[in-house]
């Protein structure tokens, strides 16, 4: 196998993968690691990944710009609020990060009052065109003061985000801002920061209003990426193998796992990029590179990352009523003979009625919510890739990977009914 990374570097590339942000401020030894094989690492993730690694030495930060053509549906980012377990942010809340930057990139400084009205007077101006969300911060005649309640969450939500991303600071308690109306805080940015976080061309340069909605993920990621350049000018067009494998290996790399059989070439009788003897070795080199384990079957690739540095995903360890209930699901559906046939949410709740029975204070906090514990336990399985959604929302669809992992459920002196045994 050819050396394709230092291993000195490989934990710097996991938590690019992680973040996709590193800073001098909030990690100097990682940042200094990183320019000293600013190189190496460029050259990794432009071949390998066809993505582009930024490093600005005004603010100190380094950048990676992980651009997929087949964005995961599940993926996005989390946010906790008091009392909520972390739940996807919503894309209204996705579409206010956006807009706070671009207020923010003007004036550096401002209040959350002055922030509120600026992105409302953005909205109004289009949501007419139907380009922006209406967004509404005052109760009056014909606007409930839910409505604008829910607005003013929303963006504290955003805020919370892009705190926690480190390209704001705020001088007091976002939580409490977000349900007391008569609550104020500064926010402060770093232009040069706020400068580098998004890498497509504008959505005006790009004529979006102009292609079809499944188009516009692939042409704000097409700009962004060095491979495109010519076919961006018109000189050529990508490569169809090369498309191939970058997907393929984006996949295995960036998610839990990855469908060998889910490639353009399969459903014309070919062999998908990863099925070929030359595919399956330079996916297992790149993953080897950064210190990821793969297991391989002939219709899965399950992948892990010991050291947890590469992705958020903890599964299945942690002792949290959500992820219990998915292991003795996840137990259920390998137990029952038939890991491959569709769960159903009535054949969730029958299965912890019945854990009930002989556990009865286990997931207390959920009491005879059982519907809640079953879709936040199918939650789990799906982040880990062991179900897919089906077109019924009611219904999962077991992937190939239930087959690598076994569970060995034990009652505890706390009644926490299952531990994992082992697993691929």
């Amino acid at each position: 196998m050819n050396q394709l990374l230092d291993p000195d570097l490989a934990e710097a590339a996991r938590r690019l993968l992680a973040t996709c942000r590193v800073s001098a401020a909030e990690e100097p030894v990682l940042y200094r690691t990183i320019l000293q094989g600013r190189r190496e690492l460029i050259e990794f993730f432009r071949s390998e990944l066809g993505w582009r690694l930024e490093i600005h030495k005004v603010p100190a930060l380094v950048r990676l710009h992980k651009r997929r053509d087949d964005i995961p549906t599940d993926r996005g980012p989390y946010l906790n609020r008091a009392g909520r377990r972390a739940h996807p942010a919503d894309p209204q809340v996705l579409v206010l990060v956006a807009l706070i930057c671009e207020q923010l990139w003007r004036r550096p400084r401002m209040t959350l009052r002055e922030l509120l009205q600026s992105v409302s007077q953005v909205c109004a101006a289009e949501s007419a065109s139907d380009r922006l969300p209406v967004f509404r911060i005052v109760a009056s005649e014909g606007i409930r003061k839910q409505e604008a309640q829910q607005n003013r969450r929303n963006i504290v939500d955003a805020l919370k985000l892009l705190e926690y991303e480190g390209e704001i600071i705020v001088d007091s308690d976002l939580e409490r801002a977000a349900d007391d109306e008569d609550a104020d805080l500064v926010i402060t940015a770093d232009r040069d920061s706020l400068a580098t976080k998004f890498a497509s061309l504008s959505p005006t340069r790009l004529e979006l209003s102009r292609r079809p909605v499944h188009e516009h993920a692939k042409a704000l990621s097409a700009n962004s990426l060095s491979r495109n350049d010519q076919a961006d000018a018109g000189n050529s067009q990508p490569d169809p193998l090369e498309e191939r494998r970058l997907t393929a290996v984006r996949r295995v790399i960036d998610d839990p796992a990855a469908d060998p059989l889910d490639d353009p070439a399969t459903r014309s009788g070919g062999l998908g990029y990863l099925s070929t003897d030359s595919g399956r070795e330079r996916a297992l080199n790149d993953a080897a590179a950064l210190g990821l384990k793969v297991t391989v079957r002939q219709d899965w690739w399950e992948v892990s990352d010991p050291s947890g540095a590469a992705t958020a995903i903890d599964f299945p360890l942690g002792r949290r009523s959500e992820r219990q209930a998915a292991l003795s699901l996840l137990h259920e559906m390998v137990r029952n003979g038939n890991p491959e046939r569709n769960v159903t949410l009535a054949q969730m709740i029958e299965h912890f009625t019945v854990v009930r029975t002989s556990l009865p204070k286990w997931a207390a906090s959920y009491g005879e919510r059982l519907h809640l514990l079953a879709r936040a336990a199918a939650d789990e399985l799906v982040t880990a890739g062991l179900l897919r959604r089906s077109d019924d929302p009611d219904t999962w669809i077991p992937t190939p990977g239930v087959f690598l992992w076994r569970v060995k459920l034990r009652q505890s002196a706390v009644d926490s009914p299952v531990a994992p045994e082992e697993s691929q």
